[in-house]
């Protein structure tokens, strides 16, 4: 652009930057952001003390503010203003005065410019300075002091959206919960170096709704895809100074907005575009949100948004120092959802992802906070009450990680109906019993029989429970099974972060090895793991890239690597990757063709005098149940789970009854003779699966024959009656066995 082309369009910037400031309106309070109703943009923002709200107009870049006007009308502390001049594409911001008195709980500040906690979408990436905080950095008193520069050159900008989307007529998929197998990915690392995906879009929405990955997603048998943090959020300034990023997102800034970083135009239509992909794969979304605390960190963090629009209100203060920031998330701060206003803004935003950009459900990080009140956690409390009620929210999936380090942090099985939790105790207790520990046979068939000791109460069900082996935090799969520590070198923090006590066993080398002994049994192992989790009841999920054996080179906390230590790598997989591959979607297979295995009842193990059958019963190698002695021997490491199909007609209408199964577990070093139970009306098993042996063909076996179990090895068989008949039973496997994955 010229010189006289760019002066013009200053000059018409300044006069319509006139133009907009004498046509404010007065607006309506609701609904809170900004708001294009075909005419004009309602702006509407809460602040419960503040004295005066100036909304910031600027280009299409954010770079260069062109107007500053004060919102006329104050109503139930919101401040609002409608301007019939503004169209979607404006950009803008807040500042907001008010009583700068740390104190007494209040920072605001004018200097610097606010995020609208309602924005859509983003424009431009946060760059960090001394502006950016509320106070001088180098003043003695720190945060008691009041900082004059103008933070707007390094913030990032708000821009009001155009929601309009053709969606057309198709449906949510509106799986199941007892039939959803989750995998937990990363919207960039799962399609970063992926050689399907346009170079473009990699990285981003697009990449994920190119139609090979909802294809490849379903041809495993996932059914819905949980994404790592996709709300706006911030680089901490320490991992700037170190030349990483905040990978994993779990640090929030805007509620409403997309990451601009997963966006290759900006516009809020990608998103949907992806969700429209997915669903048209029968595909569920379910999106990891972080309301727990925001980037702005505690007294000594940056003024963002909600720490200058209204300090008191949007966090949990100490009582009697209202400097200071309660800290139960380990971030600094603490979202307070116990005020109104906050709440709200956390309900709304979920209404928004679930109607407007249509997503199927929701994994709460360090939800436990979401559910405490100043007096501790309530499970009648206002967020989990507003859930239940709130006709929308109650109707999508709703996943609780049930933890947080603040008091009462630990909540596993306490959420109420309704609600599915991580089981952290599912994932220690597996890892333990297949590396080997002894006492391990007790937890371990509580864990895999569906949890009923945490979950089986108020009607809740087995799906209540979201078994894992790994997830984005810790350990992956490959790495689980080939280091017995941590190797986080990589995070600048002299391997200090990340867990140390991760159940993990590496075989006998630290790493990598030629040993292809040591190889064999890290890859049996890992189909054990990869087995009891998706054959366990309960809801599986798996982390990406588990499926064929992604390596993170012993990184346990890879939240900074956003590289090629966290980026799946699809070109250069082995064969043995592969193989994994096809063995997990036969896993998937076997566990949707069995009903009996994402029953909707947790089995109980008490007799059933009208049948003559146990629901499950649990066995020794010998094929009998097992005694309390057995039980109590701590160096037992073989027992059985039988799942009795001709149970499944209790209290339900059935046209005849499930396939009987019986999985073995044996986590001894070496070979148990199994004993195949007679069970009544019984003719021969056939096995199913084999972790030993995972390409043979099924092959049946008579009641009473002694099946030799090899050392750490999972086996599974099912039941041929008369109305299950092995000809049958090797029909069914077949057409598992048949489907093929989507070639790379």
């Amino acid at each position: 652009m010229n010189e006289t082309a760019s002066d013009e369009r200053k000059a018409l910037s300044v006069l319509a930057a006139g133009l907009r400031k004498t046509q404010v309106q007065e607006g309506k309070p609701f609904p809170l952001g900004a708001t294009w109703d075909g005419l004009g943009v309602n702006f509407a923002i809460f602040s419960a003390n503040a004295t005066k709200v100036e909304l910031c107009l600027f280009d299409d870049d954010g770079e260069t503010e062109l107007e500053r006007i004060e919102l006329p009308e104050y109503t139930d502390e919101v401040w609002h203003g409608y301007l019939p001049t503004a169209r979607p594409g404006t950009v803008y911001g807040y500042r907001v005065h008010g009583p700068f008195e740390p104190l007494a709980g209040h920072r605001f500040n004018p200097n610097k410019l606010l995020l609208d906690p309602y924005a859509k979408q983003l424009v431009g990436e946060l760059r960090w300075g001394p502006e950016l905080f509320g106070y001088e950095l180098g003043h003695a008193d720190k945060d008691l002091s009041f900082d004059n520069r103008d933070s707007a050159k390094l913030m990032q900008k708000c821009r009001v959206v155009d929601p309009a989307f053709t969606w057309g007529r198709l449906a949510k998929p509106d799986n199941p919960w007892e039939q959803t197998v989750i995998y937990e990915m990363h919207v960039k690392g799962f399609t970063k170096r992926h050689p399907m995906v346009p170079e473009q879009d990699r990285g981003t929405f697009l990449g994920l709704a190119h139609p090979r990955i909802p294809e490849y997603l379903r041809s495993i048998g996932i059914t819905a895809a949980e994404l790592l943090p996709v709300h706006a959020f911030v680089d901490d300034s320490y991992l700037i100074e170190k030349g990483l990023r905040n990978y994993w997102g779990y640090n929030s800034l805007g509620f409403f907005a997309a990451d601009p970083r997963y966006q290759r135009s900006g516009g809020v239509g990608e998103f949907k575009e992806m969700i429209n992909q997915f669903h048209a794969s029968g595909l569920e979304v379910i999106l990891d949100v972080v309301y727990n605390h925001t980037a702005e960190g505690n007294e000594l963090g940056p003024t963002l948004s909600f720490k200058g629009i209204d300090n008191s209100s949007y966090y949990r203060l100490m009582p009697d120092q209202r400097r200071y920031y309660i800290n139960d998330t380990g971030t600094g701060n603490t979202v307070n959802l116990s005020h109104q206003r906050v709440l709200q803004m956390v309900a709304d935003s979920l209404r928004y992802w679930a109607t407007e950009m249509r997503v199927d459900g929701f994994r709460f990080d360090l939800a436990t906070i979401l559910a405490r009140e100043p007096y501790g956690f309530d499970e009648g409390g206002g967020f989990l009450d507003t859930c239940r009620q709130d006709p929308v929210l109650s109707s999508v999936k709703l996943i609780a990680e049930p933890w947080d380090i603040g008091p009462g942090g630990y909540q596993v099985g306490q959420f109420p109906p309704g609600w599915a939790e991580w089981n952290d105790k599912f994932r220690d207790t597996v890892r333990s019993y297949w590396k080997g520990d002894t006492g391990m046979l007790p937890e371990m068939a509580k864990r895999i029989s569906g949890s009923g000791d945490l979950f089986n109460k108020r009607g809740r069900k087995p799906w209540s429970t979201v078994n894992f082996i790994t997830a984005h935090d810790g350990f992956n799969l490959n790495d689980l099974v080939s280091y017995d520590h941590k190797h986080n070198e990589a995070n600048g923090e002299d391997n200090r972060d990340g867990h140390s006590n991760n159940h993990s066993w590496n075989h006998g080398v630290e790493g990598p090895t030629d040993d292809q002994n040591i190889v064999r049994l890290r890859e049996r192992q890992k189909r054990n793991l990869l087995a009891t989790t998706i054959l366990s009841l309960g809801t599986p999920m798996l982390l990406a890239g588990d499926e064929f054996g992604h390596t993170q080179s012993g990184n346990n906390n890879a939240y900074a690597q956003d590289n090629e230590t966290s980026w799946l790598d699809w070109t250069s997989q082995s064969s043995p990757g592969r193989e994994l591959r096809e063995f997990t979607r036969k896993l998937i297979a076997i566990r949707r063709a069995f009903p009996i295995l994402n029953r909707t009842r947790f089995p109980l193990g008490t007799y059933n005098e009208e049948l003559d059958v146990k629901d499950v019963t649990w066995l020794s190698p010998d094929g009998r149940e097992m005694t309390a002695e057995q039980w109590q021997d701590d160096n037992a490491r073989c027992f059985g789970m039988l799942l009795d199909g001709r149970a499944q007609r209790t209290g339900i209408k059935r046209r005849g009854s499930d396939t009987t199964i019986l999985l073995a577990y044996n986590s001894y070093h070496d070979v148990v003779n199994l004993t195949l139970p007679d069970v009544s009306d019984g003719t021969q098993w056939l096995c199913i699966i084999d972790t030993n042996q995972p390409d043979q063909q099924p092959a049946a076996y008579p009641t009473g024959h002694v099946f030799e179990l090899t050392g750490r090895s999972f086996v599974g068989f099912a039941l041929s009656t008369r109305g299950h008949s092995v000809g049958q039973l090797r029909q069914m496997m077949g057409s598992i066995s048949a489907v093929n994955l989507p070639d790379d």
